[in-house]
């Protein structure tokens, strides 16, 4: 084999070494186990909503992809997903049946983002910590 060949390959390689790598990353890297992290923050529903309604950028950069304890009351229950306070959207980690709405809960999760359109904090990898 010539020379320009063998860097084509090995370019090639790379290239897929690299490609596999990323999708990978993306796939399996961001997950975090929360129930073994420290909480950041613990807050109230109505709190962090006015933070974050108040100051987004500033809230973003305090809250952003931290993990955070949320209390607040249950007012949507789905599958996989609560609402606190008709704006607090909890991804949860596992199906939790025994949720119903009115109730008080504690919450910990990601945050991982605002929408300031539907003025909604949006969590992942949720799970119950305290229900009242």
């Amino acid at each position: 084999m010539n020379k320009r060949k063998k860097t084509g390959i090995l370019v090639v390689l790379l290239l897929l070494l690299f490609g596999f790598s990323g999708y990978n990353y993306v796939m399996h890297g961001g997950a975090r186990d929360l129930t073994q992290e420290d909480t950041a923050f613990t807050v109230t529903s109505d709190r962090i909503t006015e933070e974050f309604k108040s100051n987004t950028e500033v809230s973003n950069k305090k809250y952003l992809e931290k993990a955070v304890a949320i209390t607040g009351k249950i007012t949507a229950v789905n599958d996989n997903e609560i609402i606190l306070n008709n704006t607090i959207v909890c991804n949860l980690k596992n199906k939790n049946k025994n949720l119903k709405n009115v109730e008080n809960v504690t919450i910990k999760g990601r945050i991982v983002g605002y929408d300031d359109l539907m003025g909604d904090i949006k969590l992942d990898n949720c799970f119950v910590v305290i229900n009242d």
